[in-house]
């Protein structure tokens, strides 16, 4: 995945269904925010309006450590 950029919330410890949020920037495009739903098992990705996200807020966050799954819905999400 060419330029494709995977981030926490580094100004707030954002926690959702017991799991961290993430979100994901491809080269300039738009932001959007990852979070784990526990009652179907799955990720839910959400588009990020461009007021609601700064790049002071994100810490970038290596590939190895984003969970397993997330990486696959990751990478279903932004197949060509």
């Amino acid at each position: 995945m060419n330029g494709l950029r995977v981030y926490v919330n580094s100004a707030t410890a954002e926690i959702q269904d017991g799991r961290p949020v993430f979100y994901s920037r491809r080269e300039d495009g738009p932001y959007y925010r990852w979070h784990f739903d526990a009652d179907v098992r799955q990720w839910h990705v959400g588009r990020v309006l461009t007021s609601g996200v700064s790049p002071k807020m994100l810490a970038s966050k290596p590939w190895r450590d984003v969970p397993v799954g997330l990486q696959k819905s990751i990478v279903e999400h932004y197949q060509d």
